[in-house]
């Protein structure tokens, strides 16, 4: 079992938004996957923006807003899944007063997480 602590986490900021980088692809012994912890404050929201080989999954953990994709907009409370399929537009929004912090994992095309990470074992198929 390996441990990352959120204390540890890389903290960047992005249009308001703070993700905390728990584990990326390569690191931790992960090959595949990736884990977030997004803070929207009240008030912000990303940009549209999608990831070519990658699924995504959200799950609020405080808080509330909406999750936008493919011209479609749920409101969202704590508990909430999202499952956003590679090469979709999304983005999260924060129309309420407090914070709203999610999970955001994301699980790579086994090429795409060989190629970040440098595995030498990835054979095309």
């Amino acid at each position: 079992m390996l441990v990352r602590r959120f204390s540890d986490a890389a903290v960047t900021e992005w249009h308001r938004l703070r993700p905390h980088i728990l584990m990326d692809a390569g690191e931790l012994g992960a090959r595949n996957m990736s884990v977030n912890w997004l803070e929207v404050p009240a008030g912000a929201s990303e940009e549209l923006r999608s990831h070519e080989e990658a699924e995504q999954v959200y799950v609020v953990v405080h808080g509330r807003g909406t999750m936008s994709a493919t011209g479609d907009t749920q409101r969202l409370d704590v508990g909430d899944l999202v499952l956003i399929p590679p090469a979709t537009d999304h983005a999260v929004a924060n129309d309420d007063a407090e914070t709203l912090a999610v999970s955001a994992d994301e699980l790579y095309s086994r090429r795409l997480a060989a190629q970040a990470a440098n595995y030498d074992d990835y054979e095309d198929e």
